[in-house]
């Protein structure tokens, strides 16, 4: 195995934890907002780790560049989406556990 075939496994074992570990906390946190940001996370790194690896591992400089510019995609879409999504969930009525400390959007509400 070469350096870059190494470089390509970790960064996709990588990619997987954070995919796994947004899995579960979509599963165990207890409201809407901290599943979104647990999954909006897990889907970002996990996704870029993958699409980093999968550049490398390529060779072609022109592949990478199209990878790396769906990672910029994946930066500026998966918080705005996030964000979109927890703005219309507070909207329609849903709050935040009681262990959460802040909670912005009803500040910015009233």
């Amino acid at each position: 195995m070469t350096l870059i075939d190494l470089l390509t496994v970790a960064l996709l074992a990588v990619g997987v934890f954070f995919f796994i570990v947004g899995t579960i906390g979509l599963i165990r946190l207890p409201d809407v907002f901290t599943r979104m940001h647990a999954t909006t996370k897990g889907d970002t790194l996990g996704a870029v780790s993958i699409l980093i690896g999968l550049a490398l591992y390529s060779g072609d400089l022109f592949t990478a560049v199209k990878m790396f510019i769906i990672i910029l995609f994946l930066f500026w879409a998966n918080p705005t989406a996030s964000h979109a999504i927890a703005k219309a969930a507070y909207r329609s009525g849903e709050r935040p556990c009681e262990d959460t400390l802040d909670d912005a959007y009803g500040r910015d509400i009233e």
